[in-house]
């Protein structure tokens, strides 16, 4: 069974088993969360977002339409997403741009994922980071913009690039 504080405004009703929401969150409608979540307060999350099992987010993101976090995704504190790549006031696109983030990947505090880009599986993002491309799998990046600074080995230790 999944718990929701009594003072998030859940209003989907596609949440997993053992999900965790946390007080002053707002999640709408569409919204689709999978099994063993945990989402931490001050999250929103809009209608046309999927979240897979055994997510985190952290305090202070903001999900928009058109994302979607496949499992065992970690999503650090205050990390944004957008979803429009021409944000005008009172203008909305036809679409909303797409971003994926793979399987076992790791987005560190306070980065930024432009809208359009896919996160690889197992990639990790550095904290303060800005995603303006595409990320391979088993990769890490950072930087403003991000850039690739090392991979995963065969034994899942960082190997850093020169």
């Amino acid at each position: 069974m999944s718990k929701i504080h009594h003072l998030a405004d859940v209003q989907t009703q596609h949440i997993g088993e053992n999900t965790q929401v946390w007080q002053f969150c707002v999640i709408l409608k569409n919204a689709k969360i999978g099994d063993d979540c945990n989402i931490n307060c001050n999250v929103f999350i809009e209608n046309d977002v999927v979240i897979g099992n055994n997510v985190t987010i952290k305090p202070g993101v903001q999900i928009w339409d058109g994302v979607e976090l496949e499992d065992n995704v970690f999503i650090g504190p205050n990390v944004t997403f957008t979803n429009d790549l021409i944000p005008r006031s009172k203008q909305y696109p036809e679409a909303f741009a797409k971003t994926l983030i793979k399987k076992g990947a790791s987005i560190g505090a306070n980065s930024t994922i432009v809208a359009g880009n896919t996160i690889g599986e197992n990639a990790l993002i550095g904290a303060g980071s800005v995603v303006t491309k595409d990320v391979p799998a088993n990769t890490v990046w950072f930087g403003n913009p991000a850039t690739q600074k090392g991979i995963f080995n065969s034994s899942g230790k960082i190997e850093y690039t020169k």
